[in-house]
């Protein structure tokens, strides 16, 4: 959505960029600083509908490459890849699912699910088809299994062979007092990769995660857009031991429905599924049918590396990182259009990642090295990340942290600079210095419940004790039309998000990304031009991984 045109005469956007911004052809002053134009020119060219989405794998990502390698190199900085080039080459599976049915049967009542309205059905494990007949139907709560905080959702229930109905999120969403799995604020546990890989673990046939808005934290036409296309994976030695044949999601009305006609009532279930002493309910009389036909074929697609050697300490490295990737084409809106273009997700986050290589090229080469990495495949479960974290060109434990940046804020400035995973290590710190020079303060993620620090391309590397940063403005704008800003930004957030309106605005105001850029580039200097290592706070889950490659950092 554009703001109107009165709004933007109100905005004054023209005397916003015009006091930040020079022309993107133009020389880059001394000291350089970040410009507004050639973050938009960026954004444009890279979400523009000739990228066809940036589906990885496919014309689009040539293009990228292409794209991204010059504006690397007119920055300043060197191929960072392997062999001397601008890539690293990433191997997947890519599983396409066609010609989907399923149905639902409870006694004598059956109900056909439409793909895409009702239900979502897709594979990652190899072959060519999925045929589940009358499996057996075992609500398990919220699938979990976490010996360290005394829980078990599975109990000595044998799920082989069945079908898992699951919940979003964890226990503590929808009581955060129990604060079993440390409040409102999700844990890996809530997320849908995890309850997928936990029943591979167990055997089961597949799993259906009721989709829910709130503790999903985003709507069923996301569900729709994310899964109903390619899904992709590494390769596997044994796929059959981590991945299970159904990985499906279900609108909430249908599975109360389910439930009901088998004699049980959901939102008690719902209730009992927050105890340790939850056992796994079989639906007594009801099964799932559903078959699809599944293209395997295996594609290889590319992170995109560019580097500033170090003049004194090359082989440690500070990183910033971002994902390339979009969906890109999908199913057609009300409009008719198919191309996600994602603009905002995350073409503004690749441009500030260019942005920052033009402004520490042309300043006093670092000591340490600088690595931008453009991650792909994040919108198919982080793959690229994960990939170069159990394949690193740059070694974990002599990378020294990194800046994840992932949706930049295009609407202005704001009064708070928000950290999602506040609490996990001393970045907090270092950044708060200099975000309170800028007359902001830090805060936490305001919404923690949606386990993004589990969904963006910093995680595979902190599970591995690297150290990582995500965060960027929020709360409240500093310049008005103050509810203008707020209004555009809520309209991305419940209406463009994953939507093929995430499109490219001349209109937008990117003073508020520039602090960030600042932020990222000020803490970055001080790491690359000094001995320090940033540090995991004492509790955090990731302390364990890097204290294990300690020794090497003295």
């Amino acid at each position: 959505m554009r703001l109107s045109k009165p709004v933007l005469a109100a905005l004054g956007w023209a005397s916003i960029l015009s006091a930040c911004a020079s022309a993107p052809g133009a020389e880059p002053t001394t000291p350089a600083t970040f410009d507004a134009a050639r973050l938009s020119e960026h954004i444009r060219v890279l979400s523009a509908d000739d990228f066809q989405g940036r589906g990885i794998a496919t014309p689009a990502e040539d293009k990228v490459i292409a794209y991204l390698s010059e504006q690397f190199s007119k920055a300043g900085f060197q191929p960072g890849g392997e062999n001397g080039g601008w890539t690293q080459a990433v191997t997947l599976n890519r599983f396409t699912a066609a010609n989907g049915v399923a149905r639902l049967q409870v006694g004598d009542w059956s109900r056909p699910l439409t793909p895409g309205e009702d239900i979502v059905m897709s594979s990652r494990l190899p072959g060519n088809h999925v045929m589940l007949m009358d499996a057996e139907l075992v609500f398990v709560g919220y699938g979990i299994t976490a010996p360290e905080r005394q829980w078990d959702d599975f109990k000595d229930v044998d799920v082989r062979g069945k079908i898992l109905v699951v919940l979003v999120n964890d226990a503590d969403f929808e009581e955060p007092a129990l604060n079993t799995f440390g409040g409102r604020a999700m844990t890996y546990y809530g997320r849908w990769t995890y309850k997928y890989e936990e029943a591979a673990r167990r055997g089961a046939a597949g799993v259906i995660i009721v989709h829910e808005d709130a503790p999903a934290s985003y709507g069923w036409t996301t569900v729709r857009n994310s899964w109903s296309g390619p899904q992709f994976d590494i390769v596997r030695a044994n796929a059959a031991r981590e991945r299970v044949a159904l990985e499906a999601w279900l609108q909430r009305p249908l599975a109360v429905e389910l439930f009901q006609r088998s004699g049980l009532d959901f939102e008690a279930l719902k209730v009992r599924a927050r105890s340790r002493t939850f056992r796994p309910v079989v639906l007594e009389g009801a099964s799932f049918s559903g078959m699809f036909d599944v293209a395997t074929t295996t594609v290889e697609t590319h992170n995109i590396l560019a580097r500033l050697p170090g003049t004194t300490r090359p082989d440690e490295t500070v990183l910033y990182t971002g994902h390339w990737d979009h969906i890109g084409v999908g199913t057609p809106d009300a409009s008719g259009d198919a191309i996600f273009n994602g603009a905002i997700d995350n073409a503004s986050g690749i441009s500030g990642m260019i942005e920052l290589a033009r402004v520490w090229a042309a300043g006093p080469r670092p000591e340490r090295s600088i690595v931008m990495i453009g991650f792909t495949a994040e919108e198919s479960g982080l793959l690229g990340s994960e990939y170069y974290a159990a394949n690193p060109i740059y070694p974990l434990e002599k990378t020294v942290g990194g800046f994840n940046m992932d949706s930049a804020n295009v609407y202005g400035r704001t009064a708070g600079f928000r950290v999602v995973g506040y609490g996990q290590s001393d970045f907090d710190d270092r950044m708060a210095t200099v975000v309170q020079a800028q007359g902001r303060v830090v805060e936490p993620d305001g919404n923690p419940a949606s386990g993004g620090y589990f969904r963006s391309d910093h995680f595979p590397l902190a599970k591995r004790g690297v150290p990582m940063a995500y965060a960027a403005s929020g709360g409240e704008f500093r310049d008005e039309p103050i509810a203008a800003r707020n209004a555009a930004r809520s309209d991305y957030t419940s209406r463009r998000y994953h939507q093929a309106d995430d499109e490219w605005s001349a209109d937008w105001d990117y003073t508020g990304q520039i602090e960030d850029l600042n932020v990222y580039l000020a803490v970055g200097r001080d790491l690359a031009n000094s001995r320090a290592w940033p540090q995991w706070k004492p509790g955090s889950e990731f302390a364990p991984a890097r204290a294990a490659s300690d020794a090497v950092r003295q």
